[in-house]
């Protein structure tokens, strides 16, 4: 039995607690945003009122909350340290780690757990002025980052030489889009997509092969994983907890195929909606909106609608009218899964684990 800590999720904080867990002289914890109103949540989700005790835990953090209500995810101190092995045996061994996000998600604190098993202290982008300053200090003989597709897309643009000088950077948190690896791939940048969440202690997948350990299966398309770095169960929820934990596979909310053995996510299992009694699949249409020239970024979500039940809604980035993307949407996917409300933003609202806020943007239609 382990006592649970709440911690400030800050960068020395975190690496602290951490530090101490795996060395075995510390107890689990869960970091908190600095946000006062996100901190809240997270109190709710791993505390709710109950006793603070709990079993094969070392880390509780919380899910970002990008499509409902965070949950807190338990990780045991195996768990991580078996993701952190398996990342550096398929990169090619241990190194110094760049961190440019922050560690109070799976993602940000991995990279912590693996500065702590290399031996080899990380260096934090936000103590720096620039990306390309943080990386200048980095001694390493070998040299890792992991970041979001968005950050990738923004450095390639104005911090590329620095990106250039890392062994390997891991990208998740969500798709990277076909255009951007292939821009990535142009400037020499090793660019490795990722496949993970929470509840599989970051990236289980790298470029569509699981990490050393980690199995995965096709369960009517939903994608479904099993391995040591699964995590424990969601805390105070054991109902949902029974729901997707099954006889040591996790049955997570994203579809996918196999290609050549590869594993391909094609969307999630709520993707797909009922629009007017038609099967609409919102993630074809958001990528065909992206291969319009005018549109810079896109997500297609469904808002409930009384006539249609739902009603497809794209959150466009781009001066682009609806009945053009309704007409370019029909050239190669059925009419009538073409928007029928077009909402044209400066940019994407986003939480600070990288993913679309799709809850704001749904509260922003009626």
């Amino acid at each position: 039995m382990s006592t649970l800590r709440l911690v400030p999720g800050t960068p020395d904080a975190v690496l602290s607690a951490l530090s101490a867990l795996l060395e075995g002289t510390g107890t689990a914890f869960a970091p908190l945003p600095g946000d006062p109103a996100s901190a809240e949540r997270v109190r709710q989700a791993v505390v709710s009122g109950e006793p603070l005790e709990l079993e094969d835990c070392g880390v509780v953090l919380t899910t970002s909350g990008s499509s409902g209500e965070p949950k807190g995810v338990m990780l045991s101190t195996s768990a991580l340290v078996a993701s952190a092995t398996a990342t550096h045996e398929r990169l090619g061994g241990p190194g110094q780690w760049l961190l440019p996000m922050q560690p109070y998600f799976v993602g940000g604190l991995q990279i912590l757990t693996r500065s702590v098993l290399a031996g080899c202290a990380p260096v934090v982008a936000a103590d720096h002025p620039s990306f390309t300053a943080a990386a200048k200090t980095m001694t390493g003989e070998r040299r890792y980052t992991a970041m979001v597709p968005t950050q990738l897309a923004r450095y390639l643009e104005t911090e590329q030489d620095a990106l250039l000088t890392f062994d390997a950077i891991i990208i998740g948190g969500a798709a990277m889009p076909a255009d951007l690896k292939a821009k990535a791939a142009a400037a020499g940048v090793t660019a490795i997509p990722s496949y993970g969440m929470t509840e599989t202690g970051s990236g289980c997948v790298y470029a569509g092969e699981p990490l050393q350990g980690t199995s995965l299966r096709l369960d009517d398309h939903r994608i479904c994983i099993s391995g040591p770095t699964l995590f424990s169960g969601y805390r105070l929820r054991p109902e949902l907890t029974a729901e997707v934990l099954k006889d040591g596979w996790f049955r997570t909310q994203d579809r996918g195929e196999l290609v050549d053995g590869k594993l391909r996510v094609t969307g999630r299992v709520d993707d797909v909606v009922i629009s007017g009694g038609v099967n609409v699949t919102l993630t074809a249409v958001q990528a065909r909106l992206l291969e319009h020239p005018e549109v810079k970024d896109a997500v297609v979500l469904g808002a409930p609608d009384a006539e249609w039940g739902s009603r497809v809604v794209a959150f466009v980035v781009g001066a682009v009218a609806l009945d053009e993307l309704r007409d370019f949407v029909g050239e190669v996917l059925p009419r009538t899964w073409a928007p029928r409300e077009v909402v044209r933003l400066d940019s994407l609202p986003m939480l600070a684990s990288g993913k679309v806020d799709r809850q704001r943007l749904l509260g922003g239609v009626r």
